[in-house]
Formats: C-alpha cells, structure tokens, sequence
C-alpha cells in the first residue's frame, strides 16, 4: 500500500515515513502543498497524510483542490492545531480523518488502517486472471491448488501486473510506483522481486506467467 506523506516538519516527516516503511507502507515524501498536489497530480496513492501548515500551499487548500479535481483519495489530516473550527473546516473540506499532534505511533497506525480499509470497499478487492486471484485486502495470491500471503512490495509489483494484464511495466516504473522516487534501492532490486513472484506462482500451478521483454519491462500474460 503506498502513502504520501506532506510534512513541512522534516524531522518528524523522516521518522514517520520509518515507521510506516517498517509496517509495510511504501512512502514518498514531500515537504510543501504545492509538491502535494504535484504528485497527486502525478502518481496513485492508496491514502494521504496530509498537514494543515505547510509552505506555499497550505492543507486546506489542497485538500479542496483535490476534492475539486473528482480525486477521492482518502486523506488523514495532520497538524498541531487542536481547535474544534480546524477539525470541522478539514473535515467539511472533504477530509476522511483528523489527528492532531502529537499523538500516538499506533493511533495514526489505526486510522491509516481504518480510513484505507473504507476506501477499499467501494473498490474491486478481487483481481483475477487465468486461474489465479489476488485478493487487495488480504494479500492472498490464489489458485485451484495454492495460495500464498505475499509480502507488502510483492503484492504491490503482482497488482500493477494484473489491473494491467499484457502490458509492459519497466523496472524504472516500479521503483517509482514501489520503492519511490528517494529510494535508495538499486534498480536490480526489481528482478529480485519478480523472481519471488515467478517461483510462488509456479508452486501454485498458475497459468499465467511474468514475461520479461528485454530492456523494456514486464508483462503478466496468460500461458498459450
């Protein structure tokens, strides 16, 4: 599942994005509203963590912008003003939650969980192909004869495989949809990762196979 995380504070902004790493989070950071809206422009997300005082555009204003462009994304604010008018202005502005600092490691945990877990049941929690299904709310890769509960990034690589069936994805596009664009990941970090996605869905008899294209990227493709 991957954040974005818009935090002027960078400080707090660098150990937030640790902790949600060491709990399966992919994380991209930016640091002012106007970036924010940049890579909401840019990327898909799954949530957003999102401070109310930020440079050159503040949180409020790119919540609205955000509601206003028709992206429903859901989006936790996060700020240190505790007045009941902040709360209801973010929340009025279309926020699907509200925190205020400082709080607890496990309570933004919780919420993060709770906020995405809504969002996911307006959306197609099954995605199959050939004889294989990946459920997006239990990690489970299935088959006739198998299953496995795959690990954050394998999840995250098999899911843009399989919205996206016969096309190519290069391993660039992966570290940035994954790791992130401030990853210190090497790219062959990718091959890796398909590598553990090809022996699990051999052990599972799928039918289906992870085809490399050389120099271009991958494709998840049903077996002739």
């Amino acid at each position: 599942m991957r954040l974005l995380l818009c935090e002027d504070e960078i400080e707090l902004a660098s150990a937030l994005a640790v902790i949600l790493k060491h709990n399966n989070y992919s994380v991209d950071m930016v640091h002012d509203g106007q970036a924010a809206l940049d890579y909401l422009d840019a990327e898909n997300y799954d949530g957003v963590i999102l401070d109310i005082m930020m440079p050159k555009v503040d949180g409020i204003t790119v919540l609205r912008r955000t509601r206003e462009r028709g992206n429903q994304i859901p989006i936790l604010m996060l700020t240190a003003k505790s007045e009941l008018d902040d709360k209801i202005l973010g929340l009025d502005g279309g926020a699907d939650d509200y925190l205020t600092k400082p709080f607890e490691t496990k309570e933004l945990l919780a919420r993060i969980r709770a906020m995405t877990r809504r969002q996911a049941e307006f959306t197609n929690t099954i995605l199959s192909l050939g004889n294989i299904s990946l459920d997006r709310a239990t990690y489970e890769l299935k088959s006739p004869t198998g299953v496995f509960r795959l690990a954050n990034k394998e999840f995250q690589m098999l899911e843009m495989l399989m919205t996206h069936p016969k096309h190519l994805i290069s391993a660039e596009r992966f570290m940035e949809k994954i790791w992130g664009y401030d990853s210190e990941a090497e790219i062959n970090v990718v091959w890796v990762y398909i590598s553990y996605l090809r022996k699990k869905l051999t052990a599972i008899g799928a039918d289906v196979q992870i085809k490399a294209t050389r120099s271009v990227g991958y494709s998840l493709e049903e077996r002739a």
